[in-house]
């Protein structure tokens, strides 16, 4: 053989290995840091949030609906990059989910429901409370697109944004409003378009609640109107309703979405206060804030199940991004049929009466779309669409990933409101990796003095070998860290020390069986190659069935054991590569050596004396 070869192939393994670690994209500051890998939270701290679900009229939710949250959330940790996460059930209704470093924005918007809706917007008034007004001007805009970029349109008798007609893709969207215009009431469509379900028992006796809270007289005439009320032209005629303004947004979330719609003093801060999952229910009205007014929403006619696949991308002509969806057949369908629709409306409408009450002057109606209890975009529809449509607004390329994430992986199937983050300290942790590292250190340090002394020569082997793959291992840990978020914990640290028992028994193999061939009568240099051959067969089996328990381990475990066999299994395929391409080379150089000969330094000892004085075996 060459052995120069294998040396040359793990020299270039080194070199590669370490201009990842110090060159490629992640690798900032000086050389010392680009060495650090990512630590988990045992070793470094980090965040652990509490998200708590809640059901309509306070029930407890299903072991079943928890478990599908559980898996939705670990899914979008997991897309964000973060590896060893642990996302756990705690009681009945709390998920608990714990990231090392600094992530409270990463875990704020793990919770969000991500329901996505496609409205016929068919009302819009202005908010009263100008105060308390919170317009999504922060908010990225949205619109079912084609090719086009996104425009902002025109105050007043201008155009709306407006969603086309496009031979590739079905359509094209306008974006956020540049400026919103001062709304005026539209009347109710309650008369020609009322979808408000029946109220559930937990409902009606919430209502009743606010009812005495606001009062019978007050609850009464908000139940007899069927428009928003002017308060332009009466302002004496909003006292009536005052105590609807005292309301928290959990209170208003219960009122049928025509009252929170008509009724003036319900502010859009209250609107927007609502817990998440208000509005989700496909055969009502919603009432919501959008550009600083308040618009009633038709009953939800394309869903986000109709969604096929939704992706980020960045849009060709604005260089902007955008979220792609591809809907469904079934969906498609439903999409055509609400854009047919919004651009087949005659100007009687109430959806056109209310789309050229919030943008000026319209030529069709407004669909809006809207993820969990926001209105994201609520573009002019200019075309009967079908097929695939974009989210365009103002992404970027996390935030465009994070909403494509939670539409491929699905809305959750409860509501969750956020309780209590905290941070979690890492002295312990430090306290016990000191520890477990002077422990290694003890221990190879024995495993050093014995291979030496027993082995002498061949000590050497074990302790280059042992070094190597180390170095490749500490590479390699970089390297993951930052390119599929590998995170090195107390467990990991663990798995790795187990693999150094795993590379000392494949020595004893190779040795041992050294001898065995200088024994039966072979030179030391005849033996080397022989014994390689009769133990590489033991060695390989011994490590494939290593990796073969930390894969199986890697599948059906989670959290730190997870990460424990990954470390296994990593550390036990660098050390076959060590064996390879440094061991067996090494001591086919070695072979060719005066000292490897010598009894006295190889390590071989007796087995050579032996065989020099035994004629047999000479």
């Amino acid at each position: 053989m060459h052995p120069g070869r294998q040396l040359a192939v793990l020299g270039g393994i080194f070199v590669v290995l370490y201009l990842l670690v110090f060159f490629t994209g992640g690798a900032s500051g000086s050389f010392t840091d680009r060495l650090h890998p990512k630590l988990g939270l045992d070793l470094v701290g980090g965040t652990q949030a509490t998200y708590i679900a809640s059901v309509q009229g306070g029930q407890v939710p299903s072991k079943e609906s928890m478990e599908q949250a559980r898996n939705i959330i670990e899914n979008r940790v997991n897309a964000l990059g973060v590896s060893e996460a642990e996302v756990v059930i705690q009681g009945n209704s709390n998920i608990v989910v714990s990231l090392a470093g600094k992530a409270d924005d990463q875990l704020k918007d793990l919770s969000q429901a991500a329901q996505m809706r496609f409205r016929l917007l068919i009302g819009t008034t202005g908010d009263v409370s100008s105060v308390a007004l919170n317009p999504p001007s922060a908010q990225p805009s949205a619109a079912p697109s084609g090719s086009a970029p996104a425009s902002a349109p025109a105050a007043p008798g201008g155009s709306a944004p407006a969603a086309t007609s496009s031979p590739s893709s079905g359509g094209q969207g306008g974006g956020e409003l540049a400026k919103a215009p001062t709304p005026t009431p539209t009347p109710s469509a309650s008369a020609s378009a009322s979808a408000e379900a029946p109220a559930t028992p937990a409902q009606q006796a919430e209502r009743a609640d606010v009812e005495k809270k606001v009062g019978a007289a007050a609850w009464a005439a908000a139940e007899k109107l069927t428009a928003p009320v002017d308060l332009s032209s009466n302002p004496e005629a909003g006292k009536q309703f005052a105590n609807f303004a005292k309301l928290t947004g959990p209170e208003v979330g219960t009122l049928p979405a025509q009252m929170q719609f008509n009724v003036p003093t319900i502010s859009c801060k209250q609107l927007d206060d609502r817990p998440n999952g208000t509005i989700d229910d496909v055969k009502s009205e919603a009432a919501v804030c959008y550009q600083s007014a308040k618009v009633l929403l038709d009953k939800a006619e394309v869903v986000g199940d109709d969604i096929s696949k939704a992706s980020p991308q960045i849009e060709q002509q604005s260089g902007q991004w955008v979220v792609s969806l591809d809907f469904k057949s079934e969906g498609s369908a439903k999409w055509a049929a609400l854009t047919r629709k919004a651009y087949e409306a005659t100007q009687s409408d109430p959806c056109f009466v209310a789309a050229q009450s919030l943008y000026g002057q319209v030529e069709h109606c407004a669909v809006a779309v809207v993820l969990d209890k926001t209105v994201v975009s609520a573009p002019q529809i200019q075309g009967v669409l079908s097929g695939t449509s974009q989210i365009t607004g103002q992404f970027n390329a996390g935030s465009a990933k994070q909403l494509a994430d939670q539409l491929n992986f699905g809305a959750l199937p409860v509501t969750f409101t956020s309780g209590p983050a905290q941070t979690v300290s890492a002295t312990l942790g430090i306290q016990q990796l000191q520890a477990g590292l002077l422990a290694a250190a003890i221990g190879m340090g024995l495993v050093a003095i014995y291979a030496f002394f027993y082995y002498r020569l061949l000590g050497s082997v074990i302790f280059l070998s042992l070094i190597i793959s180390g170095l490749l291992t500490f590479g390699a840990l970089v390297v993951l860290g930052r390119s599929m978020g590998f995170t090195l914990t107390l467990a990991g640290i663990a798995g790795f020390i187990v693999s150094l028992g795993v590379a000392a028994d494949s020595f004893v193999i190779y040795f041992e069986r050294l001898k065995d061939e200088i024994h039966e009568g072979r030179s030391p240099r005849s033996a080397v190659p022989r014994a390689w051959v009769r133990a590489r067969r033991t060695i390989i089996s011994a490590n494939a069935i290593t990796i073969l328990a930390a894969v199986v381990l890697y599948i059906v475990s989670v959290g730190a054991v997870q990460g424990f066999a990954f470390a296994l299994g990593l550390s036990t395929v660098l050390d076959l590569l060590v064996v390879f391409l440094f061991r067996h080379p090494i001591m086919t150089m070695f072979a060719s050596t005066k000292a490897f000969l010598s009894p006295r330094v190889s390590g071989l000892g007796r087995v050579l004396r032996r065989a020099s004085t035994d004629p047999k075996e000479a």
